[in-house]
């Protein structure tokens, strides 16, 4: 299989390569439901060693840079109670944490979680954190030019090999909310 974009050597339908996912994205692809078809989701190898942003796409092509989207997971704070969301984003941007997610999360401080926290709660290795597999409880905020991208690259849970996501999936995602101006 040919990748949608980017220049990878091996591209696989993502429940042919289940064994390659970390547990809570290989069940979420497996129970994959949603307009995009689970097949549409593409898994790419890719070295670790080639994970900064500039050396990837020089790497795995250029059209890559406006085609990424990070996760992160946000930490939103009220009355001595925290609430974990995720976030995505284009690559290009940065979260609007004390903006838009700490006004969604009705928090009177959001911050970035700790890793040990982004790790732990994900079951995903930093670096690699993904929307697909996240707890069903979180919400899941989605920039909005995100959803409007055909394909966009994004983690797939460990830092070696990406995601190519069809970006109208990310919309269909459990708890995801579509926002407008989350990446600034």
């Amino acid at each position: 299989m040919r990748a949608p974009i980017g220049d990878f050597p091996q591209a696989v339908a993502a429940p042919d390569c289940l064994d390659e996912l970390v547990r809570p994205v290989a069940e979420a692809v497996r129970h994959w439901r949603g307009s995009v078809p689970a097949e549409q989701i593409v898994h790419v190898d890719t070295d670790p060693q080639w994970a900064d942003t500039a050396t990837f796409v020089e790497h795995y092509g250029r059209e890559l840079l406006e085609r990424s989207a990070n996760c992160v997971v946000v930490a939103g704070k009220r009355g001595g109670e925290s609430r974990l969301a995720a976030c995505l984003v284009l690559s290009t941007t940065r979260v609007d944490v004390n903006g838009v997610v700490r006004r969604r999360l009705d928090a009177r401080k959001a911050s970035f979680a700790p890793m040990d926290v982004a790790t732990g709660e994900t079951g995903m290795e930093y670096g690699g954190i993904t929307p697909i597999g996240l707890p069903e409880s979180w919400p899941v905020l989605v920039d909005a030019a995100v959803v409007d991208l055909p394909y966009v690259l994004v983690g797939s849970g460990r830092r070696r090999g990406k995601l190519l996501v069809p970006g109208k999936a990310f919309a269909e995602l459990p708890g995801a909310v579509v926002v407008d101006g989350l990446g600034v």
